[in-house]
């Protein structure tokens, strides 16, 4: 059965990297948009191939060891098959939605996510512009799914479908999809405003396949005409293309943070608050950066 999922996820991502991506690279130079660079698509390749090695490591010896055992006392074992998959999908998605809204809103997940964020170009390749140390804990997030009943072939297998529709969003060629379908599924209209810096688009649109959750928990942002998407993070790096501080720069950060003269108690914040947390205002999180906005508007 692995044989076969593998086979699936082979025929499903081959397009994207021999036909998609190519075509969207000769729309963009045909229509000077510039879209991509040299650099930063490396950069998105070097990412991605770092986090597939440690992926592919992960998963046999974490992923599946840790879901199997937990899968001994799963509590449904009837399924049928529609039932399946259809509530997998929809259960699998949420989860990941918790894990995206997780990243964003504790330094510590956010020093590991923030790679997927720092480039300034947002295309087909930023959708594989991998975190690289993701894998040391996302599989942790699967362990309702086992103990629901869901095999944990299956939840990994539903968990890499659902990545490759995530590359297919990242795009700026497609603008305004029908509204039912933009109401319902992520589109890549939610999905630049996800990617953008501006300060009303920070932390928004943290679904993978359905924007439902966001527009339930209140994370959800329509893109506007009026406020054109600036791709990257609030705080360009000084040098965006060093293989190991791009992974790095984060964590380096929060070190210094946690060399200041303060209680213990405040240096844990800076490890679990939201990112742009400081005791002295110093930095701001993306949520006080949106108020002071807001305020500034109305005043």
């Amino acid at each position: 059965m692995d044989q076969v999922y593998n086979n699936i996820l082979l025929l499903l991502s081959t397009p994207i990297y021999a036909i998609i991506i190519p075509i969207e690279i000769l729309l963009s130079n045909y229509r000077h948009k510039r879209f991509y660079s040299w650099k930063e698509t490396l950069m998105n390749v070097y990412l991605n191939g770092l986090n597939t090695g440690l992926d592919l490591l992960l998963r046999v010896i974490v992923g599946l060891f840790v879901l199997n055992f937990f899968y001994k006392y799963h509590v449904i074992n009837n399924w049928n098959p529609i039932i399946y998959w259809t509530i997998l999908l929809f259960a699998q998605d949420l989860l990941f939605w918790v894990e995206h809204y997780v990243d964003h809103s504790c330094r510590l997940f956010w020093a590991v996510h923030v790679t997927h964020h720092s480039s300034p170009e947002f295309n087909l390749t930023t959708g594989f512009r991998s975190s690289v140390l993701m894998p040391v804990y996302k599989y942790l997030y699967f362990i309702p799914l086992v103990l629901i009943g869901f095999n944990p072939i299956d939840a990994i297998f539903m968990y890499s479908v659902t990545q490759i529709y995530g590359i297919l969003i990242h795009t700026q060629h497609i603008r305004k999809l029908p509204r039912w379908i933009e109401y319902i599924f992520v589109t890549p209209s939610h999905h630049r405003v996800h990617h953008a810096s501006n300060i009303p688009y920070l932390d928004k649109n943290m679904g993978m396949t359905f924007i439902i959750w966001d527009r339930i928990f209140g994370t959800f942002a329509e893109e506007m005409p009026e406020e054109i998407p600036h791709y990257g993070i609030t705080k360009p790096l000084e040098n965006p293309h060093h293989p190991i501080r791009i992974i790095t720069h984060e964590w380096q950060e929060i070190g210094k943070d946690l060399k200041k003269k303060v209680p213990i108690a405040t240096k844990l914040r800076y490890l679990i608050s939201a990112p742009g947390w400081s005791h002295d205002g110093s930095s701001k999180t993306s949520r006080e950066l949106q108020r002071e906005s807001e305020t500034g508007l109305k005043g």
